[in-house]
This record gives C-alpha cells, sequence and structure tokens, in this order.
C-alpha cells in the first residue's frame, strides 16, 4: 500500500481507455488543478471542477491520473519554478537592503498563490510523505534557499556575526507568513513583510533595522 492509497477519495475512478495518452496538454491541465486546488482546498476540489477550467474532457484526466490524488501529487511536484539565480538577486550593500529589495508585487502575489495551495493541501500532508516534500521543495525550499544566501552574504560582509544561527533564522520569515495565510487568513502585504525584516529577521541576526 502506497501513502496515496490512505488518503480518502471518494471520487469514482474512471476506467483506463486502452488508446495512446495525449500529454500535450498536461501542463495546462496541472495549472488549472493548482487553481481550483488554492480557491477550493482538497475536499471540496473535484475532478469535474479541474476539466472544465481546463477545457478538457473528464475521461482525458482519469487517462492520465486515475484519482484526484494523483492529480493533485502531480500538479504540486512539477510547480512552475523560475529559474533560481541567486547570483541574479538583489545586492545593494546591506542585508536589509537586499531583503527589502525582494518585496515585489509580483513576488508577493507569487507567494500569496503559493500559500493558497498549501492551504489546499494541509489536510493531506501528513497522510502522504510524497506530497509533504513535493510541496517542501516547490514551496518552503525556494525562499529559505535565497534567506540563506543573502545571509551568507552578510556574514561575508562583515554585517552578520559568524556565530550567529543563519540556518534557523533562514527559515523564520517563511515560516511566519505560512503562519499568517494557513492560520489568520490575512493577507501577505510588503508592509507586514518589512514589520517582519526589522522586527525579527534583523534582530535575530544582530543587525540594526537602521544600517542601510
Amino acid at each position: 500500500m502506497t501513502p496515496l492509497d490512505l488518503i480518502d477519495d471518494t471520487e469514482a475512478v474512471a476506467p483506463r481507455l486502452g488508446r495512446k495518452r495525449d500529454h500535450s496538454r498536461d501542463s495546462e491541465i496541472l495549472d488549472a488543478a493548482l487553481e481550483v486546488l488554492a480557491e477550493e482546498g482538497y475536499d471540496g476540489m473535484t475532478i469535474d471542477m479541474v476539466a472544465a477550467r481546463a477545457r478538457a474532457g473528464k475521461a482525458t484526466l482519469y487517462r492520465r491520473w486515475p484519482s484526484k490524488a494523483e492529480l493533485v501529487l502531480d500538479a504540486v511536484a512539477c510547480m512552475k519554478k523560475a529559474d533560481l539565480d541567486l547570483e541574479a538577486l538583489p545586492d545593494t550593500g546591506t542585508l536589509r537592503g537586499d531583503l527589502v529589495a525582494m518585496i515585489k508585487p509580483p513576488s508577493i502575489r507569487e507567494a500569496a498563490k503559493k500559500m493558497q495551495i498549501m492551504a489546499g493541501v494541509v489536510s493531506m500532508l501528513s497522510r502522504s510523505p510524497e506530497l509533504a516534500e513535493a510541496v517542501r521543495a516547490t514551496i518552503v525550499e525556494p525562499r529559505v534557499a535565497v534567506n540563506r544566501f543573502l545571509f551568507a552574504r552578510a556574514v561575508e560582509r562583515g554585517e552578520i556575526q559568524k556565530e550567529r544561527d543563519v540556518e534557523s533564522v533562514a527559515l523564520v520569515s517563511p515560516s511566519m507568513v505560512a503562519y499568517r495565510v494557513l492560520m489568520t487568513g490575512e493577507p501577505v502585504t510588503g508592509e507586514f513583510l518589512i514589520s517582519l525584516i526589522d522586527g525579527v529577521v534583523l534582530p535575530a541576526l544582530g543587525v540594526s533595522a537602521t544600517a542601510e
């Protein structure tokens, strides 16, 4: 039995058809699945909803993904990820300047969407280790990697003392953003992120919030 077998998925699974599978629309269907997942959550999401959003036949989805659980796992694992070019990150000369420069409307919207997707699958995470790993790799780790890189550069500048636990602090802002979205339902705004930088992240690293 696989972890996916443990997920309670009451939707009927259509029989596999014998014709050759067409994967040309997979990306559109997976994008549609993510949109529905973010809006409805896993429990409220149906294959019919995804098929309608993708303008695809329900049988097309069942030939590719025999269950809703498998569709969700594939969608999260295949989320579009921009190439993470760490060397292209802002380099303003200060850690605060770098962190603030990362706050842009497109990145805020993308982060909010990812949090909505995480909210949609949170009920499944304990039952599907594969899904939990996909969420970590596509939603959590990219932001942590950015923080880790910016903090390491600040250590090289001499802004952060080497004995500081930068690895733990790199997890703070993604964790607090997730808590805000998942637990309180409040939006992630630029003001919130700046307050997080100045009130939590920089003090934890021993860096003055007024240093520019």
